[in-house]
């Protein structure tokens, strides 16, 4: 089997804070949104947002039922992108988790939750090159 993410889709409670949060904070284009759901096309998959009490009952899944601990990550090519990009994310409605710093395995990273409080890693890791696409390799 391909090993392969098609869509990652989160529950959100507002489209607009939501949309605030991702075009404004991360400069990303949407590609598709209707009243329930916000699609961006990513690099290979889909990331979508669909109100939270519409994805819960689309999944038969009991209201308020919230997975355990996860982090989503954005890779930026250079340090110095990191904290610009984190301020970005928090004047556009995201909420700082951990200033950016180093960590003992090397690169420089740090955390700032979207308005629903999906945390973001935002790093930089020398030895995952991006490419021209923004895909990510690991230890290339």
């Amino acid at each position: 089997m391909q090993q392969q993410i098609s869509a990652v889709t989160l529950g959100i409670s507002d489209l607009a804070r939501t949309r605030k949060f991702y075009s404004h904070g991360f400069g990303w284009t949407t590609v598709f949104e209707n009243e329930e759901i916000i699609f961006w096309q990513m690099n290979g998959f889909v990331l979508g947002t669909f109100k939270a009490n519409s994805l819960e009952e689309d999944m038969s899944r009991k209201a308020g039922s919230a997975p355990s601990a996860y982090s989503l990550s954005h890779n930026v090519a250079n340090e110095a992108d990191v904290e610009p990009l984190m301020d970005r994310l928090v004047e556009a409605g995201g909420t700082l988790l951990r200033k950016a710093d180093a960590p003992v395995h090397g690169g420089y990273r740090g955390y700032v939750a979207d308005p629903d409080g999906h945390a973001w890693e935002i790093a930089h890791n020398p030895a995952w090159p991006i490419d021209d696409e923004g895909h990510v390799a690991f230890g290339v």
